[in-house]
């Protein structure tokens, strides 16, 4: 009966991975025990009450408010927000512009191609940290002073000390109104995808529909909130500037390294996805009366999304690690307080497992979406 057992085939499968994994359980309780008792024989403190402790230090700029007697906690929650606002408008530019750049790499017109080509081949040979580290030294050293700061457009300002641009100042009303207008733009957005895909309306009639419907929400909301919103522009007062928006030199820098790194990897995945298409493609769209743009958005790329998604997840996974090198130029994303915390406290181990749970967290979250939309885009292809 044992060499029965013995040569099951899924038996040894499964008894195998089971017997690994309590391997490498067994090495992981070992090695946390033993880290436990070395601290506890030195005086070290292991836990996570710290936490609750006040922080005692600024944080130069954040997206959430933040006060030096706030508590650790609230410092690490800061350093994710910091951490996500970065991700996430990095995502969105460089997805913009790594789209131009590879249409350019794709147009007939030999100047455009050759320009988007040689970009390319620069941005992706060049380290990061080398393009962050040149858009802060050009950020701190080339401009001038604020008060003589270049004006290149009305109410825009960059100086050594930031870029000041003009800024919409809401209250909770206003907020208010705004997230129900974007919340209905959305929901009536999808509708008029469903309803085209659908046949049951012309292409163009949901397009009026869509605009008169935004209107309407937007005016009603506006009738019922009453919002208050006032436009504010940056004014020399003193030896700096006041009012409108600040964009700080390490936060310029970072955008600029982040967008443009990036939107290199992201033009080739995007051009490679739409040159797997069949070039018969092509020529069906143009045999039916559309035209080069028309057959690009309503026949090639989506298409190509299911080429494209697999290598995009990759890279925008990869963006998010690399605000992690925000500490280059100073700016103060989650790596940057988590460094900072522990010179503080001396909670080295328990800060770096809080970083390394963060950012598994973010990225994890960041894989199932794209595995939904490329889940999603195989299924609207298959039917």
């Amino acid at each position: 009966m044992i060499s029965a057992v013995l040569d099951n085939r899924r038996f040894r499968s499964w008894g195998g991975q089971i017997l690994l994994l309590g391997g490498f359980a067994a090495l992981l309780f070992w090695l946390v025990s033993n880290t436990v008792t070395n601290l506890d024989a030195r005086g070290i403190r292991v836990g996570f009450d710290f936490l609750w402790r006040q922080a005692n230090f600024p944080i130069s700029e954040s997206v959430l408010p933040y006060d030096p007697s706030d508590t650790f906690l609230w410092a690490y929650v800061t350093g994710v927000g910091n951490t996500l606002a970065i991700s996430i408008l990095a995502i969105f530019l460089a997805t913009a512009l790594g789209l131009l750049v590879g249409l350019a790499r794709r147009s007939k017109h030999p100047l455009t191609s050759g320009v988007a080509g040689v970009f390319v081949t620069t941005m992706r040979n060049m380290p990061l940290i080398v393009h962050l580290l040149f858009w802060y030294a050009l950020a701190t050293t080339a401009l001038p002073a604020p008060r003589e700061a270049y004006n290149p457009l009305p109410g825009v300002f960059l100086s050594l000390r930031g870029f000041y641009i003009p800024a919409v100042e809401l209250d909770a009303a206003a907020w208010s109104a705004v997230c129900v207008v974007v919340v209905v733009t959305l929901a009536a957005w999808r509708l008029r995808h469903h309803m085209i895909g659908s046949g049951r309306w012309p292409d163009h009639y949901p397009v009026i529909a869509f605009l008169a419907l935004i209107v309407v929400v937007a005016a009603g909301a506006a009738f019922l909130l009453q919002p208050n919103g006032t436009l504010s522009f940056p004014e020399m007062k003193g030896f700096n500037f006041a009012g409108g928006m600040r964009l700080s030199p390490e936060f310029a820098a970072l955008m600029l390294g982040l967008v443009i790194y990036t939107s290199a990897f992201i033009g080739e995945i995007i051009r490679g996805g739409i040159d797997s298409v069949p070039l018969g493609q092509w020529e069906a769209g143009r045999a039916i009366g559309l035209s080069e743009r028309h057959t690009l958005t309503k026949i090639i790329i989506p298409q190509a999304l299911r080429i494209i998604v697999p290598p995009m997840t990759s890279q925008y996974l990869s963006t998010v690690k690399n605000t992690t090198l925000a500490l280059a130029v100073g700016y103060p994303e989650l790596g940057l307080v988590v460094g900072t915390v522990i010179n503080q406290t001396g909670q080295a181990i328990e800060s770096i497992a809080l970083l390394l749970g963060i950012f598994l967290t973010i990225s994890i979250a960041v894989s199932l979406f794209m595995n939904w939309y490329n889940a999603h885009v195989a299924l609207v292809e298959a039917r």
